[in-house]
């Protein structure tokens, strides 16, 4: 795909949708109290409100990246946006528990067909390394905003307006993006389902497994459920081991089909690539300290500073601009430090950041004991995910983009939500002797989460390669784990 004069103006239409993405991971968090009201709902349905949303995306986001392979990154990232727009809409009318509920698994769907073809298209738009950096430092930029910004929106929205808003609000942006979309951003040419008057049928080699796609949706679902409910439930209870038992089978299965087909869903070789697999497993770990943080974050300035929702959003004001500072300089950074400096200097800031919040005291100040480790995680967030973003979709070729993408994504999205689902719950159960205001579980789970970060730094130091300073476009890598890459699947 050549690079088009516009591009520009096609990543800010990617990156719209992606705010938008990003926001609804958060903005139901302040309303959850007026929609349980309303709905006659229980704390465990509101839960669900959380997670089925993280548990459809992350789940199917692996899935949503091949099919951007196989039919074409913008008809998949239209129809995902399609289907956003649709269940958010769905989502504001919904008169009940259940509507609700299936309109949040809608959104995760259409985030898991949308967002790893957007990522995909990004990689494609800006081959260059420099370029791509900028590129994805302005679509992780305002993606981590919209994480931020959905605690303030769903204050205000909430108390100025109605709860349900929150997802009307997403409407008529989504609808803006489904028609620019077709004007600024172009189609995938070696794709036959791209023209409608080209055959639908995939050409030989080409074919989606079925079977593979549902036991990889399958085995990160269960895992991310079984997970979740360990904080409630216990590790030791049925309702947690036969998922996770059920995952991993699931997982497993799926790995021997693919080693034993001749034209697999996900290709093995592709696990091959150090630099890419390295930036994976390091997003994992850095995606689940950083969600962790940032939801107990918001949890400590109210439960123990008592900030009203609206001052808590507020009070990420200094977080967003220390974001967007780090976020604007990475594609410069880059070039000088490379990939793998640039990651491993952003991993080390967050890491000093959640060592700072592991110390939180428990009547601490807002501008002395949590400001100072955010702003550290913000950076930290700005320079280390976005770098392996980058590393993630090292030397990957055109036709496995959306594959790369989706790997990236989905590694970010679970990470996330296995995070939350084991440091959170380490957070909220109290220490003994400690009284309910006591900060001792937030400084459990921030310490943990530090070990994480941690832990991901000699990951990265000693397992990517020194790329990114002269890193070849997509379609060439010139380091050794490329080589796998040549046959393609």
């Amino acid at each position: 795909m050549r690079a088009p004069a516009h591009r520009w103006y096609a990543l800010a239409v990617l990156s719209v949708l992606q705010c938008l993405i990003a926001l609804d991971v958060t903005v139901v968090n302040v309303a959850l109290p007026s929609m349980g009201a309303d709905l006659d709902a229980g704390p465990a349905a509101l839960t669900w409100v959380v997670t089925g949303y993280m548990l459809a995306g992350g789940g199917l986001l692996l899935l949503g990246g091949r099919l951007g392979d196989l039919f074409g990154r913008r008809r998949m990232f239209l129809l995902g946006a399609l289907l956003f727009g649709a269940s958010s809409l769905l989502a504001g009318v919904a008169d009940g528990t259940a509507v609700l509920l299936a309109a949040r698994f809608g959104q995760g769907a259409g985030e898991a067909l949308a967002a790893p073809a957007a990522m995909a298209l990004i990689a494609l738009l800006f081959p260059e390394p420099a370029d791509r950096a900028r590129a994805l430092g302005v679509w992780g930029g305002i993606s981590s905003l919209g994480l931020v910004g959905g605690v303030l929106l769903s204050g205000v929205l909430t108390e100025l307006l109605h709860w349900r808003w929150i997802f009307f609000v997403n409407v008529p942006l989504t609808a803006a993006v489904l028609l620019l979309t077709p004007l600024v951003v172009p189609a995938d040419p070696r794709h036959p389902a791209a023209d409608p008057g080209e055959a639908r049928a995939l050409p030989r080699g080409r074919r989606l497994s079925l079977p593979s796609a549902g036991l990889l949706t399958v085995g990160p679902l269960a895992l991310v459920y079984g997970v979740l409910r360990a904080a409630d439930h216990g590790w030791g209870s049925a309702g947690v081991l036969l998922p996770l038992a059920g995952g991993l089978a699931a997982l497993a299965l799926f790995a021997l089909a693919q080693a034993r087909s001749p034209q697999p869903l996900v290709p093995l070789r592709f696990f091959a690539h150090r630099t890419r697999t390295a930036a994976n497993a390091a997003t994992v770990l850095l995606s689940a300290a950083l969600s962790t943080t940032f939801f107990l974050a918001t949890l400590y300035m109210q439960r123990v500073l008592d900030m009203s929702p609206l001052h808590a959003g507020l009070a990420y004001l200094p977080f967003c601009a220390a974001l967007l500072l780090s976020v604007s300089v990475v594609g410069r950074i880059v070039p000088v430090l490379g990939l793998r400096g640039t990651a491993v200097t952003g991993l080390l800031c967050a890491a000093a950041g959640g060592g700072w919040l592991a110390l939180l005291p428990d009547e601490g100040e807002l501008w002395t004991d949590l400001v100072p480790g955010m702003l550290a995680m913000a950076v930290g967030m700005g320079l280390g995910l976005i770098a392996l973003q980058n590393a993630a979709l090292h030397g990957v070729t055109e036709e496995d983009a959306g594959l790369a993408s989706g790997v990236q994504r989905s590694v970010d999205q679970l990470g996330g939500s296995l995070g939350l689902a084991v440091l959170v719950g380490a957070a909220l159960a109290p220490a003994a002797g400690s009284s309910a205001g006591s900060a001792a579980g937030y400084r459990t789970a921030f310490t943990w989460a530090t070990v994480g970060v941690l832990a991901a730094v000699p990951l990265v130091a000693l397992c990517m390669r020194a790329v990114g300073r002269s890193a070849a476009p997509t379609g060439t890598d010139p380091d050794p784990d490329a080589d796998a890459d040549a046959v393609h699947s």
